[in-house]
């Protein structure tokens, strides 16, 4: 019985291997992960080309592992099974001991490519309106992630690059290169030392313990720090009741690991004691609003995208009673959507790019618009590396 038993073994594992085969040819492929909430990898163009610098096959095997029948319950089972066995660390996220799930901070390999962009539309920029004798002030926010803020959280000996050092580079090649064309150097807004002293202080939850963003809180600070350095006022934080609108909460940092022991989290907007009248038109869509927030979103799993509702190429954002006639231009990713309902006191008008999707040149914008007086690039350095809206920024 025993001998029969260990045949038999061969012929299973056979048996599941062509199940999981026919399963994975027969599913149609999914374009779009809601619990990742990111696109997947669909079957990749063959070229020699692709074949021999080794593209081809790095997108194929993503390919395979995005389109992994049940992939889902794998990752739910692998995390389990790794958590068991006394690990902190998981597919690239860390778990502290407060329940925190904190997304590790690879070492950057575009930090010049980074630095050039951005160099350029400062250079391009000051150069357009030298010509008109026109005035602009262009601050740059590079905001850091939980993993720099909340080191002390992590694991002993957890590994991880400097984001410090990152940020530093990048301010003194940015500086380098508006010296080289005799141009003013952009502003570098201290989001780092804000974040660092509001994070000293009892009760602060500045990121989202299951995502990659800052809370509402968070950006609350990183205002006060661009306010400073824009020469305004910011609002006092008493003067803001925190409306909160779901404790069910999970984001893309959890969805990494799926596993429901780690509970939903609350989410809160912020609203002025005295609310202000507000015009936002998304111009890709032609929709107007009177508000920065879509609820909807609440009933999704990408709850974030309620700031802003989600992406857009190119937002216009009126204040009719901003305490000054300044217009700001924003060139960001997604932590300025929950930073931007901060700033409309200010602003006159406000225009947020996601040059991932806007098709011309934001300089060109900028001579475009001789209303534009400011100009905030902000990026968080966990993904300024890779983020491929950066190409758009010239």
């Amino acid at each position: 019985m025993k001998q029969t038993r260990g045949h038999l073994v061969p012929y299973l594992i056979s048996a599941a291997v062509l199940a999981f085969a026919a399963l994975f040819l027969l599913s149609p492929d999914r374009a779009f992960s809601e619990n990742e909430n990111r696109y997947l990898q669909q079957v990749p163009a063959f070229s020699l080309k692709s074949l021999k610098d080794g593209s081809f096959t790095d997108r194929l095997v993503a390919y395979a592992a995005d389109q992994f029948p049940l992939r889902d319950s794998f990752m739910t089972v692998k995390t389990e099974a790794e958590l068991l066995t006394g690990r902190r660390e998981v597919n690239g996220i860390f778990v502290t001991e407060d329940g925190s799930l904190i997304e590790e901070y690879r070492r950057p390999q575009n930090t010049e490519r980074v630095i050039r962009q951005f160099g350029k539309f400062i250079t391009k920029t000051r150069e357009l309106l030298a010509e008109e004798n026109r005035a602009l002030s262009i601050s740059v926010m590079l905001v850091p992630t939980a993993e720099e803020i909340l080191a002390e959280k992590l694991p002993q000996n957890a590994p991880g690059a400097s984001q410090t050092e990152t940020i530093r580079q990048i301010r003194e090649g940015l500086e380098k290169t508006a010296d080289d064309a005799g141009i003013p150097r952009p502003f570098f807004v201290p989001a780092e030392q804000a974040l660092r002293e509001a994070a000293g202080e009892p009760g602060r939850q500045l990121y989202y313990r299951t995502d990659h963003h800052w809370t509402t809180e968070g950006a609350y600070f990183g205002y006060r720090a661009f306010c400073e350095t824009a020469g305004l006022t910011p609002a006092l934080e008493e003067t803001f009741t925190r409306e909160r609108v779901t404790e069910e909460f999970r984001g893309t940092v959890w969805s990494k690991l799926n596993d429901s022991r780690f509970p939903g989290e609350a989410m809160e907007l912020w609203q002025p004691e005295t609310p202000m009248p507000l015009q936002v038109r998304y111009t890709d869509t032609g929709e107007e609003r009177d508000t920065l927030y879509n609820l909807d979103y609440l009933k999704e799993k990408d709850k974030y995208s309620l700031f802003l509702d989600n992406l857009h190429s190119l937002i216009e954002i009126t204040s009719p009673e901003a305490e000054t006639e300044r217009c700001l231009m924003i060139l960001k990713d997604s932590y300025a959507n929950c930073m931007v309902p901060f700033l409309t006191r200010h602003f006159k008008k406000i225009c947020v790019f996601d040059t991932r999707s806007y098709k011309k040149g934001p300089s060109a914008f900028v001579k475009d618009h001789p209303e534009i007086t400011d100009v905030l690039i902000l990026y968080n350095m966990n993904t300024l590396d890779g983020d491929t809206g950066i190409g758009g920024i010239y």
